[in-house]
This record gives structure tokens, sequence and C-alpha cells, in this order.
């Protein structure tokens, strides 16, 4: 049984203040771009889900997080074994204080 990418409630709703935000400073067809660049990025996970370094400031979390880059982005995740899924918890934009990444979700 292969993984499957499933997103969180959390990351979806970053994902659309990251639209929102380009279409408003740049253009719809800029945003919808780094959009589709960030929900293709996970496709990389289904090979091999821990080949991604893991995230450091999360290291206290109960789950292991790592990341992947894409862009200015990091897209956190963690790995269910069990389950076979493979849970995008976060699109953090890396311009920001590297601690914001900490926030509650």
């Amino acid at each position: 049984m292969s993984y499957k990418v499933i997103w969180s409630n959390f990351a979806e709703s970053e994902l659309d203040k990251i639209f929102k935000y380009y279409i408003e400073k740049a253009n719809k067809k800029v945003a919808k771009n780094i959009l589709k660049n960030i929900l293709a990025e996970p496709n990389r996970l289904l090979q091999n889900s821990e080949m991604f370094q893991i995230e450091e400031l999360l290291i206290d979390r109960e789950d292991d997080y790592r990341y992947i880059v894409c862009d200015n982005y990091k897209i956190i995740y963690s790995v269910d074994i069990e389950l076979k899924f493979i849970k995008i918890a976060d699109v953090f934009d890396t311009r920001q204080n590297p601690i914001k990444i900490k926030r509650n979700k």
C-alpha cells in the first residue's frame, strides 16, 4: 500500500493566505503559479518520505516533523507509518522570524 498525502486545515488556511497575498501584491497568474508549485512539491515524498531534513525547531513535538523547501516556503510534514499517510501540517514563509514556526496550530 502506498502513502497518501493529506493537508491539515491549518496548512490549507496558510495556502489561502499565500494565494490572497500574491493576488494583492502581484497578480492572479503569479498567485496560481506559486500555489501550483507548493501543491506539487509533496509528491516527491511518495518515493521516500524520510529523505528530507527534520525541522529542529519542532523537535519537542510528539510527532517528528520534516520539511521540504519550495521557493520561499517550508512545507512542514509528518509521516504516519501505520496508517500510510503523509500529513502536511504547515506551509511556513521562511522570510519570517524562524521562531514563528512554533506557533500553535
